[in-house]
């Protein structure tokens, strides 16, 4: 495995993103203003803090060997997919591009939601691939193999293709024969006609980006609310054509219809309750089939919660990292509202009945996987683990004005007592793999709750990981 690779690239005046890479990347995010107030937030107001107990001298967590031992075999699993994965802002060299497999090209953040489509459609289709990771801020470095814009795919044999959807066309006609079928032939031109309604149904007022899609005007504003509301009512009654059928743009079949939608109204569903008040996309009542939808999507489409789907948290910080539009920083109304929203996320458990139904999604997805983990949680384990090294130099850079480690209360020091936070954190999402006394011990580690609050604060989603894998972070002292 090639080690870790360290690198700045400057994202706005108040905005630096450090990024580590490996074959499966752990990248963490140093936060703007805003989105330190919203962790120190969360970390003093939630229900979910308690004052950590002290780690006994004597007692035992288990060492990272022993850990990586514990997640065999899939930690050390030779052929995943995607078969190499490159950040170009860490790793400028041109790679040697595969002659059997595509290579995409995708944003790096996974903040663009014209890339996730190509992704979801690779992955839903399980086609081995290469794929190169892009800064498309327009900030940081771009490698001088690359010139233009995100997504664009590499066949073998040389041709560089771009535009998302009909990379998604191309992937279905070149790859009939892998997973799902994404443009049926009896239902082809329905397919066609889904597609073209999502441009006559979404704003056309709005200020272009590939991290705030259809969400700005261009004086910086977010778009009326009536707008908003005129959306999600004619995209419910374009689900609700073929309701009887199934939950999906065409009934009963995922086609790639719904990988043209998929992304924006991701989106949507976290960033729209902080821009106004009473506007929420889950609202069965206003809006019962496109609710549906979202729940096909999480709970029929496994490859999408475990790898592809961004998390609300990280919506919501999307919207920090975008400067609000072109207005500066972000309202207080909105700030509220984006606080209120990231306290529900750490103060709710998952239910027995939710436990279950994501580990069902899961075993789904890891079956034709074999390179995946048991379960989100012991996923989250081999991410952390993996990049261990590059979280904690990450930690030993928050320096205050005089120089020294800036840690907020409670959060343990850099050296040993860091380390052995972050065994017990990993050990407690494997924790099917240790005994009840480990268990007792990890959770009595001094600042393990702390830090956990604070890699999910770091942490962006799907970048470093699923929004399964990361909601069991996020979850760990709930259940």
């Amino acid at each position: 495995m090639s080690p870790f690779c360290i690198h700045f690239a400057l994202i706005s005046s108040v905005i630096t993103i450090l990024a580590f890479t490996k074959c499966n990347s752990f990248s963490v995010e140093q936060s703007s203003i805003t989105s330190k107030r919203l962790y120190r937030t969360a970390i003093t107001t939630a229900k979910v803090r308690k004052t950590s107990h002290v780690h006994s001298i004597g007692t035992y967590i288990p060492s990272w060997s022993e850990i990586e031992s514990s997640l065999e075999p899939s930690f050390h699993y030779a052929n995943p997919n995607p078969l190499l994965s490159i950040d170009s802002a860490l790793n400028e060299k041109r790679p040697i591009y595969s002659e059997t497999h595509p290579t995409l090209f995708r944003e790096r953040n996974g903040w663009c939601p014209y890339s996730e489509r190509v992704w979801l459609a690779l992955e839903v289709k399980n086609i081995p691939y290469n794929e190169i990771r892009i800064e498309n801020s327009g900030y940081g470095r771009r490698p001088s193999y690359f010139s233009g814009q995100t997504p664009q795919i590499r066949w073998p044999g040389g041709l560089v293709q771009g535009e998302s959807m009909d990379l998604v066309r191309s992937l279905d006609e070149k790859y009939p024969d892998d997973g799902l079928n994404l443009y049926p032939t009896d239902i082809k031109d329905e397919v066609e006609e889904k597609i073209r309604e999502f441009r006559n149904i979404f704003p056309k007022g709005a200020r272009p980006s590939s991290r705030a899609a259809y969400l700005f005007r261009f004086d910086g504003e977010p778009l009326w609310k009536d707008e908003f509301e005129r959306v999600l009512k004619d995209t419910d009654a374009l689900l609700g054509v073929n309701a009887d059928d199934g939950p999906f743009f065409c009934g009963s079949r995922f086609t790639a219809a719904d990988i043209a939608w998929c992304p924006f109204l991701e989106r949507y569903a976290a960033q729209l309750p902080c821009l106004h008040d009473g506007l929420n996309p889950y609202d069965t009542k206003s809006y019962p089939h496109l609710v549906t939808w979202y729940d096909a999507m999480n709970e029929l489409i496994p490859e999408y919660p475990c790898r592809i789907k961004g998390d609300a948290s990280s919506w919501r910080k999307v919207l920090t990292t975008a400067g609000y539009g072109n207005a500066g920083s972000v309202p207080s109304t909105v700030l509220k509202r984006m606080q209120e929203g990231s306290l529900r996320d750490i103060s709710i458990p998952l239910s027995t009945d939710e436990e279950k139904l994501h580990q069902s999604i899961w075993d789904t997805y890891a079956a034709s996987r074999p390179w995946v983990s048991n379960n989100p949680a012991m996923e989250a384990a081999s991410i952390v683990t993996r990049n261990r090294e590059a979280i904690i130099m990450d930690f030993s850079k928050r320096k205050n004005s005089n120089g020294n480690i800036e840690i907020e209360k409670g959060l343990p020091v850099v050296g040993d007592e860091l380390d052995t936070c972050m065994r017990a954190i990993v050990c407690l999402l494997c924790k099917d793999n240790f005994g009840e006394d480990i268990m007792k011990e990890c959770s009595d580690v001094s600042g393990v709750r702390e830090l956990t609050l604070f890699l999910d604060e770091r942490m962006c989603v799907p970048r470093d990981m699923g929004s399964l894998s990361a909601q069991s972070m996020k979850k760990l002292f709930l259940n």
